[in-house]
Order: C-alpha cells, then sequence, then structure tokens
C-alpha cells in the first residue's frame, strides 16, 4: 500500500473514532508519522477530505463492479445489493456526521453531490435488464435513480440520521428495501 492509501485508510479510521472534527494531530499518531509527512502529500485537511470522498466512492464502485459480474446471484439479486453496495470496511462509518459538510465543507460538500451523481451506467444497465427479465416493473428508471439519489442526499444534508438514531447502513438498506419492494413484480 503507497503512502497516499496508507493516510486515507488512517483517516476513514479516525473519522470513524472521532467524527469529522478529527485533527491532523490524531491522523498523524494514527499513522506513527509526523503531520509534516501527511503534508507531503495533502497540503490540507480539505485536499485530504476531498480524496477521502474519492477514495471511498471509489470503493464503492468497485465493490458495486464484483456485484455485477457475480454470476451467482440473480438480477434482482444483483439489484437489491448493488444499490445498498457499502465495502464491509467502510460498514461502521458514521456516515450520518456528513450533514455538517454542506455548511463547513462546501467543496467537500460539492464532491460528494458529484460523485452521487454520476457513475450509475453499471446500475442502471442492471436495472434495464431487471426489466427485460420481467423481474421489476415497467417503471422510469430515472425516477428510480432520482429516488435514490435523493434520499441519500438527504441523509448528508440534514441531520435525519442523527435525529432518528439510524445508521447510514440501515437507513439505505431501508430505502432500498422500500424502492426494490416498489420495483420488483
Amino acid at each position: 500500500m503507497d503512502i497516499k492509501s496508507q493516510i486515507l485508510e488512517a483517516t476513514i479510521k479516525v473519522f470513524k473514532n472521532k467524527g469529522i472534527k478529527f485533527t491532523m494531530d490524531d491522523l498523524a499518531k494514527s499513522l506513527g508519522m509526523s503531520k509534516k509527512t501527511i503534508y507531503t502529500v495533502f497540503n490540507d485537511k480539505n485536499e485530504l477530505f476531498l480524496s477521502m470522498v474519492d477514495y471511498l466512492f471509489d470503493a464503492i464502485k468497485e465493490s458495486e463492479e464484483r456485484i455485477i459480474l457475480n454470476e451467482s446471484l440473480s438480477t434482482i439479486e444483483k439489484i437489491e445489493a448493488i444499490l445498498a453496495v457499502m465495502p464491509d470496511s467502510y460498514k461502521d462509518i458514521d456516515f450520518g456526521q456528513l450533514y455538517v459538510l454542506k455548511d463547513k465543507y462546501p467543496k467537500i460538500y460539492k464532491q460528494v453531490e458529484t460523485r452521487l451523481e454520476n457513475g450509475w451506467e453499471g446500475t442502471m444497465a442492471l436495472l434495464e435488464k431487471g426489466k427485460e427479465e420481467g423481474v421489476i416493473r415497467d417503471v422510469n428508471l430515472s425516477l428510480v435513480k432520482m429516488m435514490l439519489e435523493a434520499s441519500l442526499e438527504q441523509f448528508f444534508q440534514r441531520d435525519i440520521l442523527k435525529r432518528n438514531r439510524l445508521s447510514y447502513q440501515d437507513a439505505l438498506n431501508e430505502v432500498v428495501s422500500i424502492l426494490i419492494i416498489g420495483i420488483r413484480k
């Protein structure tokens, strides 16, 4: 693992324990390296957060690809799995804290928003396949995508998860369950 990946993995671990308010000192201590070394890779905490967003979403996309290629799953099982995908190592991250991004870190929030809105090609192709196979109803797939995106954005924009004592994964699973029940034939 290269130093950038090591720092990003440590950032995720520190985020799990301390939330968004962790310090670069916390990160350096977790890594057993100096802040100076971290700053040779990332100029500041904002750059680190932007990279962390991409790192997390890239891992999600890799998990999605594994689901799509998994021949032991039926199309409907793949659809359900891909809509709720979260790499195992990230399942216990409290994404409910991310609602503070919009006001405190608007550039990072915009990156989250951009990543949420893009990269749907595999999922949309799988949904189309489900329609062709007759395992999901003839619904407007753009609306399905919009509904899931809107739900995720609400998780990040408001403290809805915190107020309802829901983990991000539990909330995501519930939304996906509702969507699947709605589109399943």
